[in-house]
């Protein structure tokens, strides 16, 4: 069978958009490294802001050329998708942010694991895309097992706080020190440095490490939920990486706040539970491509706005306390 056929089969988007929009994102990612890269006095909030607004931007610029087309049905699905994968991003921020304070790793260098990082994300996720699409064509009862894996994860975001994780002591790395030498010390952005002639891995590349398994174990929760939403392989790929693309500019903006979404997790265990029971009902009862679009909207729009409210509520308690 040729490449056209195995990609005809999978999605309507022809072979030449694939290729388009793959070079398309690998010219971002050196643009991205080249212009936000050299800040080496740590990256200001208002630079971070725009550039997180021109990825969503450019993410919704091409949404709306998608839409236009191939069809409303499939621009409702890629933006669903793109929605489901950024606000599991911002659980993902959170992790992020514990890593860098485990190790210890200084802003001004935090661009450059979060550079690879994304750029890791991004093979790994066109990987776990491309198989679930043939897995989806092959075997359809497979959307059963992936409603059931949102569904369990739902309530595992329930049950679990992330604020028991230890991420210099996590598997990961204690098995990547009995392979590898490493050192407490940080060089600069350097990965690797030589110590007495041994090249060493430094806290930089250990932190790398920890964020590339974590989001291994993201992706586990995020291509099911993708799947859910469209099981067109091109729509599922292109609104997964776009959501992923500005996670870096996205992490700067959201680092000094991200702790005081205290209901990011309820919101995205009740999104998570939604698309899975939708995944696990769909030969009974199919829920509209807008419909979800509108549900998952406002479960982010209700968690967002509750957290900033209760937020205030207590900066106010407490200047009441003060006085």
């Amino acid at each position: 069978m040729t490449e056209g056929g195995f990609m005809s089969q999978i999605s309507v988007a022809p072979g030449w958009l694939w290729i388009a929009f793959s070079v398309a994102i690998v010219v971002l990612l050196i643009i991205d490294l080249s212009l936000f890269g050299k800040n080496e006095n740590g990256h200001k909030v208002k630079t971070a802001l725009i550039e997180s607004g021109l990825w969503i931007a450019l993410a919704l610029g091409f949404n709306f050329w998608f839409a236009m087309n191939y069809g409303s049905e499939l621009g409702f699905q890629f933006l669903t998708g793109y929605l489901v994968e950024k606000s599991l991003s911002v659980d993902n921020l959170f992790i992020i942010l514990l890593v860098f304070s485990s190790f210890k790793i200084a802003s001004k260098y935090q661009h450059k694991v979060l550079f690879y990082g994304v750029l890791g994300a991004i093979i790994l996720r066109a990987v776990f895309i491309l198989v679930g699409a043939q897995l989806l064509h092959h075997f359809e009862w497979i959307l059963y097992v992936f409603g059931a894996i949102l569904v369990l994860t739902a309530f595992k975001f329930l049950k679990n706080s992330d604020e028991k994780i230890d991420s210099q002591d996590s598997w990961s790395i204690r098995t990547f020190k009995k392979f590898v030498p490493t050192t407490n010390k940080l060089e600069g952005n350097h990965f690797f440095i030589k110590e007495k002639g041994i090249r060493k891995a430094t806290p930089l590349f250990l932190a790398l490490i920890v964020i590339e398994v974590t989001d291994l174990v993201f992706a586990v929760d995020s291509i099911p939920a993708v799947f859910s939403v469209t099981q067109d392989a091109f729509v599922a790929f292109a609104s997964n990486i776009l959501a992923i693309l500005g996670l870096r500019a996205l992490y700067f903006v959201l680092a000094d706040w991200v702790s005081k979404l205290r209901y990011l997790k309820p919101g995205l265990a009740a999104i998570l539970g939604f698309i899975g029971t939708k995944m696990l009902i769909v030969d009974f009862f199919k829920i509209p491509s807008w419909v979800s679009l509108l549900v998952i909207f406002s479960i982010l729009m209700t968690a967002g706005l509750s957290s900033w409210y209760v937020a205030k509520i207590e900066e106010k308690r407490k200047l009441k306390e003060v006085v």
